[in-house]
């Protein structure tokens, strides 16, 4: 029995010693692919120029111009990609739009994100020159203003997701747990319980990762994650989003908020058609009590007030398009939605990564489980549909690889959490 026992401790110590070599040397891989982070103060010389914009859009395909009576199709965006949003499915929809179309993305280097946490610099985009010019920028980024505009035409839409804070908490507590060394002192059955119980205990602003414990959407947005709600800067710096982003659509209203994002972007319902990406599976999501739903927004004050505010001026947008109108776009995207779902998907919905049988469909997973559900293709499906159904389907990592994107630290850190932390 000794013996056994000396083996498992054996092989724990070994894996123990492999994932803190491979930690440092990814750590290592990071700073030295990571640019510099000096910024270029020539205005001038960085902002997208008029004569360039013309140049950008001289062989973009025209979008559909059904409603060009009414508006054109805009083809400059900027889409902040916010953490645990349902973003990841705006994501496809602007890869499908803008490779349709032909747009220019702003595509990070070695990676699938601008080099997050860090904020985002115009050299952190892959073959970035001053003066260059792009239609979309859309991967996760902390965002900064200044510098994605350098990157876009001045009518480029802004546009961003939020999500009810506590479910955002919930989602990111659990997704990245993990990767956040403060959550592993944390004892208990249920971590995040345990936490929202005591979180000054647990919780350390300096700390390795700790931006996702606490008002992640205001540290995507660049501001200070640790001030309270009722720190008079929070308000300042809502006022400062609301003043920069055209759009804020709500997770808790997917479809009413494409439908508001077709409108701004006079697109069409075909632009729109969308399936569920990176939804995890009902027995990873903990169910809060009242109690425990007030206390995660209390430690989330910042993003409370964010979301509150913005889900204000969502529902002012709602009333402005109709709230008939909205109705009926909804019921006819959900038709549609429908309509591909049969045509596309085996088994009529998503299924566990275990049952997933073809790898290009296979999403990223976070370190240590398989939480997030993915879908199986048809075997069978009318020639016509196929490409637009595998399109719908390829979560961000694979499509980004189909547009060319090098993503050799993504897959490198991949290969790591599947290796030293896999079950």
């Amino acid at each position: 029995m000794s013996a056994i026992k000396g083996k498992k401790c054996t092989r724990i110590t070994r894996r123990l010693i492999l994932s803190v070599l491979l930690t440092n040397i990814m750590l290592l891989l990071y700073c030295l692919t990571n640019p510099t982070q000096v910024k270029i103060r020539d205005s001038q010389q960085d902002t997208c120029p008029l004569s360039m914009v013309k140049l950008l859009t001289k062989n973009v395909s025209s979008p559909s111009l059904s409603m060009s009576e009414v508006c054109s199709p805009k083809v400059n965006i900027m889409f902040m990609k916010t953490h645990k949003t349902a973003s990841s499915t705006i994501l496809n929809i602007l890869f499908r739009f803008g490779e349709k179309h032909k747009l220019k993305f702003a595509f990070p280097d070695g990676r699938n994100d601008f080099f997050y946490p860090s904020p985002f610099l115009c050299s952190q985009v892959k073959d970035y020159r001053p003066g260059d010019c792009f239609n979309i920028v859309c991967n996760h980024m902390r965002f900064d203003h200044q510098e994605v505009a350098k990157l876009l035409p001045p009518d480029a839409v802004y546009i961003t997701i939020l999500r009810d804070p506590v479910d955002l908490f919930e989602s990111s507590f659990n997704y990245y747990r993990r990767a956040v060394p403060l959550t592993w002192k944390i004892n208990g059955e249920n971590q995040l319980v345990e936490f929202l119980n005591n979180p000054h205990t647990f919780y350390s602003p300096e700390a390795f990762n700790s931006f996702y414990l606490k008002n992640l959407l205001f540290f995507d947005f660049g501001f200070d994650n640790n001030l309270e709600g009722d720190d008079p800067r929070v308000v300042r710096d809502i006022h400062k989003l609301s003043t920069r982003f055209d759009l804020v659509l709500v997770a808790e209203y997917f479809d009413e908020s494409l439908i508001l994002l077709k409108d701004t972007l006079c697109w069409t319902m075909e632009d729109i058609l969308y399936f569920k990406l990176n939804a995890r599976r009902r027995s990873s999501v903990s169910r809060l009590t009242p109690e425990l739903r007030a206390k995660a927004l209390q430690w989330n004050g910042a993003d409370w007030r964010l979301y509150q505010h913005f889900n204000a001026t969502f529902w002012a947008r709602v009333e402005a398009y109709g709230r008939e109108r909205m109705k009926q776009e909804v019921k006819e995207l959900r038709r549609r939605n429908a309509e591909m779902k049969a045509i596309c998907i085996q088994d009529g919905g998503a299924v566990e990564a275990q049952n997933i049988h073809d790898s290009r469909f296979l999403p990223w997973q976070p370190v240590g489980e398989s939480s997030i559900l993915g879908y199986n293709v048809k075997q069978i499906i009318d020639p016509q549909y196929r490409e637009i159904c595998e399109k719908m389907l390829t979560p961000e990592i694979q499509y980004l690889s189909q547009l060319g994107v090098s993503l050799w630290l993504t897959r490198l850190w991949g290969w790591f959490k599947d290796t030293v932390f896999g079950d």
